[in-house]
């Protein structure tokens, strides 16, 4: 390895103590374990300005686009999770520069992760006793140091991005209506493929696009709001270059967007949330029809696949009140997704997707049928304008700047009877500050089981004949002989097995999940779970003012029961942040562990290791299609994606899961618990198999949890710490 792995000039972005921000031209330079920048290019022996080591405990993080000084630029900030307030933060004026660097720096992390050896057993398991602090001390993100987990280490996939955070995440009232799409795109699902086009038909073809329609009712949405359209369609361009278009709000837009007037910034949330106000020009009958506008949020990302998304959900907003002389239409959901495909003739081309379900409000909607499909299809019809902007023309210039948007005027108060025809015809949504909470500090993609490279069998007969009885073998060893009597544990929440019950739990069909099969290592095959290695015997539903930790050592609780009676539990506690604090406590129960199985590795071993391997798969059998397209059922690795607190008691493991870690977990949760009273949601956790030893995945458990309401969560009764 060279002793200069990247340098260059970036832009030195900050804050000075009287808190004016700043931006100044520095030199960086990227060593193998050191990040330091200069006032100048470096001579000998020239002292940095600042440095950072760079090592496995490293993250690199997204903070998207800032306005500065009349620059619009993107932000990265570098720290290691030892020291989080020991940081560098530096910008660039285009994304290319931007993901140039967090590819550099991302490849030195990596570099350090390979170099440790991973052991299932490399730290002691933490034994709960009387005297700890509730247990935290196990806790990898305490970053004390015997105990420090590399959560982003995965030995087998050097390219993981789960290091990389990436700003606040979409506000809760924002439904990222794209994972669906992102499964197809990486063909990561076969069971996303499928579940994508039973939802969708196809409308009509226009200007080379094709316009979908969603096929399924909302039953919650008003009749006057349109079913969900999508255009699809090709542009012979990088996705760099759509996306910095796409984001731009200034005259340009004129030559690619036929139904946009005006737009301006209401409010900048963070680097990849913002309140934008924007006017459309329709052309239908604009005699008799006033014009409409807009106030929505606007959300952003960059996907590992070197996809984008861009997310739009209308918002009321003090700022951004009814403007006289036109009518506030209300963005249901919409968006684009703009994906990479292979170049042709030398020439870059990108899958655009533009979706948008709208109700257009006033009179015409609900008098003239084809107003509004009249107006949808203008707006989609973007898609078409964007590959013609770029068709034109042979030549491309120096990597695209956005330009500054202009603030939105501070405009006379609205009179009364506007107030109150505003107020009539815009959907409640809860507070923009409530969704960005400073507990939703960072995020993490969801983790693939395809871009894993596996260990390779050298014979693949030998592997046949060694191993083909190995998953009846497996099953049967690690099932429990005898059931266990469950009539003796009981949780706040209510067990319901009815199909149509309410603010209840039952246990998913292990067969509704496909894992890794036996041959996953030959040819990335899964099937059905099959049955549970735990049993499920109850659930907890809690609220508190504060973050409930370590629920296991509550009196009276199934795993305090099951320990009485010899039994061994697992415990899930997933922590939802906010004003209010939630959690939901699943408690698993079997006889006794398997010794030398992946499952009692899992117990047993150090974080380091738990985090590399604790799985969650979702799946939502019932909602609205939003909210299924943004959960998906893609498998993903909680110990990589969020912060996990791993507590090993006598006779139990809890899992205290703190989803305010998470930008991506926390932005999907938000939009869950804003419908959580209509929706239906399964959820697995399994330990991943990463050897033929180890396979075929098994499952702990998985819940099916059905229309939970808010109001039924109780405040636990956790007592005082252990002293």
């Amino acid at each position: 390895m060279s002793k200069v792995i990247y340098e260059g000039w970036m832009v030195r972005y900050g804050r000075r103590k009287i808190g004016r921000s700043f931006i100044h031209m520095r030199y960086f330079v990227l060593e193998p374990t050191l990040l330091a920048y200069y006032k100048k290019k470096p001579e000998d022996n020239q002292v940095p300005i600042k440095t950072l080591l760079i090592d496995g405990n490293c993250r690199v993080e997204d903070r998207g686009l800032k306005t500065q000084h009349g620059h619009m630029v993107y932000v990265l900030s570098v720290y290691n999770k030892k020291d989080k307030y020991n940081r560098i933060t530096m910008a660039a004026f285009n994304i290319q520069e931007q993901l140039m660097w967090r590819g550099k720096i991302e490849f030195v992390i990596d570099q350090h992760q390979e170099s440790q050896v991973p052991n299932g057993n490399k730290y002691a398991s933490f034994e709960y006793k009387s005297g700890m602090d509730n247990g935290r001390t196990a806790s990898s993100s305490d970053c004390e140091i015997q105990f420090i987990a590399h959560e982003d280490e995965d030995e087998s996939h050097s390219n993981l991005l789960r290091r990389t955070t990436i700003g606040n995440g979409p506000p809760a009232s924002v439904f990222d209506w794209t994972q669906e799409f992102d499964s197809d795109l990486t063909n990561q699902n076969a069971n996303n493929q499928a579940f994508s086009r039973k939802h969708w038909r196809l409308l009509q073809c226009q200007n080379g696009l094709r316009i979908f329609e969603e096929l399924l009712e909302v039953e919650y949405l008003p009749r006057s709001c349109s079913r969900a359209m999508k255009a699809v369609g090709v542009v012979e361009a990088s996705c760099e270059e759509i996306f910095e278009l796409i984001m731009s709000m200034d005259a340009k837009r004129f030559e690619w967007d036929c139904s946009f007037q005006h737009g301006s910034l209401v409010d900048e949330v963070d680097g990849h949330t913002a309140i934008l106000y924007h006017r459309l020009q329709l052309d239908w009958f604009p005699i008799f029809v006033w014009p409409r506008d807009l106030c929505y949020v606007r959300y952003w990302r960059r996907n590992d696949d070197g996809s984008y998304v861009v997310l739009f959900r209308s918002r009321v907003h003090e700022k951004c009140g009814p403007q006289p002389g036109y009518v506030r239409a209300h963005i249901e959901s919409g968006g684009f997704i703009i994906s990479p495909l292979k170049p042709c003739n030398e020439k870059p081309r990108t899958q655009v997707q533009n979706l948008m379900q709208i109700d257009l409000k006033g009179w015409a909607v609900g008098y003239v049928s084809s107003f509004q499909q009249h107006c949808l299809l203008q707006m989609l019809n973007s898609v078409a304008g964007l590959r013609e902007f770029f068709s034109q023309t042979d030549e491309r210039g120096a990597p695209p700047r956005i330009p500054v948007m202009a603030n939105m005027a501070s405009a006379s108060a609205p009179s009364k009877k506007n107030v109150k025809l505003q107020e009539s015809s815009v959907h409640p949504t809860p507070p923009l500050d409530q969704n960005n909470a400073a507990s939703r500090h960072s995020v993490m993609d969801e983790d693939t089981d395809d871009d894993e490279e596996f260990p390779i069998a050298e014979d693949e007969q030998a592997f046949r004949t060694k191993h083909e009885n190995d998953a009846k073998r497996t099953a049967l060893e690690e099932e429990p002989v005898d059931q266990i009597d469950l009539s003796c544990f009981s949780g706040n929440l209510r067990r319901d097995d009815r199909d149509n019950a309410r603010d209840c739990w039952r246990i998913s069909d292990g067969n509704n999940f496909r894992v890794r099969s036996k041959r996953f290592c030959f040819d990335k095959s899964k099937a059905p779970a099959g049955k549970h290695l735990m049993d499920l015997v109850a659930v907890d539903w809690f609220k508190d003012t504060k973050r409930m930790d370590h629920v296991a050592r509550r009196q009276g609780c199934a795993a305090q029961v099951a320990s009485e009676k010899g039994l061994f539990s697992v415990v899930f506690n997933l922590q939802v942040p906010g004003s209010t604090h939630y959690s939901m406590v699943f408690y698993f129960v079997t006889k006794e562990l398997l010794p030398g199985s992946l499952l009692q590795r899992f117990v047993d071993g150090d974080d380091e290791f738990r985090n590399s391997r604790f799985k969650l798969i979702p799946s939502v059998p019932k909602g609205s299609w939003i909210v299924r397209q943004s959960v998906g059922s893609t498998p993903c690795l909680l110990g990589k994606a969020v912060d996990c607190n791993y507590i090993r008691g006598p006779k139990y493991l809890e899992v205290d899961v703190d989803i305010g870690s998470s930008t991506v977990a926390n932005g999907v949760l938000g939009l869950v618990i804003g419908v959580i009273t209509t929706l239906v949601v399964d959820m697995a956790f399994l330990v991943q198999a990463n050897t033929t030893e180890e396979l075929p995945e098994r499952l702990i458990g998985a819940v099916r949890v059905s229309h939970i309401e808010l109001s039924s969560a109780i405040v636990p009764k956790l007592g005082s710490d252990p002293s």
